[in-house]
């Protein structure tokens, strides 16, 4: 009895947090959502007209798809590189630790607001990206000023922040028996054969975890769109998540910003459980079931 009281105190700062960090505003936005409120008055309960209003708003449509189409063009680059550098650093390289830390360090800096003004500096029509393309006799390309290298400059970013699924690509592949590798080459296999027939198979959890983790990521982006690209041209890079901002705290329409958020909550729990339903035909556990 002692000890369990003792474990609840060092959990604590943890279920205050849980509570009143997650848990609280979690409810409280579903109640808003409900409502007509600005900060300002009290809520004035209005029931489903902020989601009605919602699917009738074309700038939500539209966020809607641009957050749809950076998550898809986004999630498969960033975890196909991160699946590719972490193969390469699994080899016995001199300097490996060195090279995996280099490669981890922009997933910590990807985030940072000086990071998206440079990234921003990079591409601009003068920027350094520009003058490298012209060394070479190509002509500037419009990266901030056009719908499509609007959007491939947000998406680089977020590939360029491939480190945390590198390194759990990379526990992933130190688990896998290097035994089948031996048995694969004595067959004739070639290390392609063997990447596709043992590899990917045998990490495929690994592989579900990082999709998820990473889905969830892109579906709520917000800083480096936001920073660099803004809403970008003819609304191209406006996501919902700046959709969700602009209403909180530029319109201060909180019922409007909590019902979008809710929408975007359960577009989120809606393709993770269709995830969930389709694993059983890829994922292969090490357990010998589905």
């Amino acid at each position: 009895m002692r000890h369990s009281k003792i474990g609840l105190v060092y959990i604590l700062p943890w279920l205050i947090g849980m509570v009143f960090l997650t848990l609280y505003p979690f409810i409280n936005a579903l109640v808003i959502s409900f409502s007509d409120y600005n900060l300002v008055r009290e809520p004035n309960f209005i029931g489903l007209t902020n989601y009605t209003n919602l699917f009738k708003d074309k700038d939500f449509i539209s966020t809607l798809v641009a957050t749809l189409k950076y998550t898809v063009f986004t999630v498969p680059l960033q975890l196909t590189f991160a699946l590719f550098i972490a193969y390469i650093l699994n080899f016995k390289l001199k300097l490996i630790n060195f090279y995996r830390t280099a490669y981890y360090i922009p997933s910590l800096l990807g985030g940072n607001v000086a990071v998206a003004v440079l990234w921003r500096f990079l591409f601009q029509q003068d920027g350094f990206v520009n003058r490298f393309i012209g060394m070479f006799g190509g002509q500037p390309v419009p990266w901030l000023s056009s719908p499509t290298g609007a959007m491939s400059i947000i998406v680089i970013l977020k590939v360029w922040q491939f480190g945390s699924a590198m390194l759990i690509f990379l526990a992933a592949l130190k688990d896998v028996p290097s035994d089948l590798y031996e048995a694969a080459s004595v067959d004739g296999a070639t290390k392609f054969h063997s990447f596709f027939k043992i590899t990917i198979p045998l990490i495929t959890p690994t592989i579900f975890f990082n999709l998820v983790m990473q889905l969830v990521n892109a579906f709520q982006e917000f800083n480096g769109p936001y920073l660099v690209t803004g809403r970008g041209p003819l609304n191209s890079t406006y996501l919902t998540s700046m959709f969700i901002y602009d209403n909180a705290f530029k319109f201060f329409n909180m019922g409007y910003a909590s019902a979008a958020s809710w929408i975007l909550f359960l577009i989120i729990v809606s393709v993770t459980l269709v995830l969930f339903a389709t694993q059983n035909k890829w994922v292969f556990y090490s357990d010998g079931g589905n």
